[in-house]
């Protein structure tokens, strides 16, 4: 029996076409963002589907799409997708981890430093033609990376490989905070010491979130840890939106509590609280972190990869809820 298959958003052609040597596939090449009932609409008949953040996949389309058995999500995050609710209904959830963990460091680290060196704020003045009427020798100092605190919440595999960056490159004094310590040689590998949240928030120059999102990290970066960063600190947030409040890091961000932020995640995206919108000192990039081209084909591809698995019998690579696997794989 040949299965039918839905990709919701645009992806690589030839990537897509490895789906059609094994299912019917409909896809979405204009990238047309769908309603939810939209969603639900294409989703009727389908075995499997490769979704994306802007997806959500929750009890109510699962039971009104009872033929769905294979969520595969790009990306390492999938707080799009009830994961409980899948599983509680025999459908596998695959996400797309380690692909993309050297470019979203990098990323992270370049976000970092545009914070700090103040240059969006610059290439606005720029583009506004005031450096023709203005030249201060003091306009746009900004906070040293080099030699500098760098500080990271959550120590997987992007904090680890920023850290690397950090020490090895850039000679920053780097410390972490994780729900459990790393082992020695990992620290020691990363150039990196455990240490309390409390004085990560205190002792960093710079702080780069890189902490999942779930109940427990919800605005784990909120007023109160906002009031006990340096007013000379950055604020970096490639993690997912959530974690930080997005209101109190504007009123930190306007009031001189810390000097800049770099984000590349938000609350509520793609909708973006305005009034970090109207703050100057803040870097804004739209979820962006791992959009390198080998990356995202890298993440493309084992998506496929995972769903042709699914479905018709084989190795999975990356199952969230691999419990579901004999019953997602069974004939229909």
């Amino acid at each position: 029996m040949r299965f039918s298959v839905l990709v919701t958003r645009a992806s690589f052609p030839d990537i897509v076409e490895k789906l059609s040597e094994h299912f019917d596939v409909t896809d979405n090449p204009s990238d047309t963002l769908w309603t939810q009932q939209e969603l639900i609409a294409r989703l009727q008949g389908k075995r499997g589907a490769v979704t994306a953040g802007s997806d959500r996949i929750d009890a109510t389309l699962l039971d009104a799409c009872p033929e769905l058995k294979a969520v595969c999500n790009i990306g390492v995050g999938y707080n799009n997708v009830d994961v409980d609710a899948c599983t509680a209904r025999g459908v596998l959830v695959t996400n797309t981890p380690d692909v993309l963990t050297q470019t979203t460091a990098d990323f992270g680290f370049a976000l970092m430093m545009a914070a700090a060196r103040r240059m969006t704020e610059s290439e606005r003045f720029l583009r506004a033609g005031e450096w023709v009427t203005t030249g201060r020798f003091d306009m746009f100092v900004g906070g040293d990376v080099y030699g500098a605190k760098l500080g990271i919440l959550g120590m997987g595999r992007i904090g680890q490989e920023i850290a690397k960056r950090a020490s090895r490159g850039f000679g920053m004094d780097v410390i972490y905070h994780n729900r459990t310590p790393l082992a020695p040689e990992i620290e020691a590998e990363c150039g990196a010491r455990y240490v309390e949240k409390e004085v990560l928030l205190r002792e960093s120059d710079h702080l780069i979130l890189v902490v999942p999102y779930s109940a427990s990290s919800h605005h784990a970066i909120g007023r109160a840890e906002l009031r006990q960063m340096k007013s000379s600190a950055t604020l970096t947030n490639i993690a997912r939106g959530g974690v930080v409040d997005d209101l109190a890091l504007a009123e930190a961000l306007t009031e001189g509590a810390i000097a800049a932020a770099g984000l590349d995640v938000f609350e509520g995206e793609p909708q973006v609280n305005p009034a970090l919108l109207a703050c100057k000192n803040v870097v804004l990039t739209p979820h962006i972190g791992s959009a390198s081209i080998r990356t995202r084909r890298a993440m493309a591809s084992l998506c496929v990869d995972n769903l042709i698995a699914a479905i018709n019998g084989g190795q999975v690579l990356t199952a969230v809820n691999p419990q579901v696997l004999p019953q997602a794989c069974a004939p229909a």
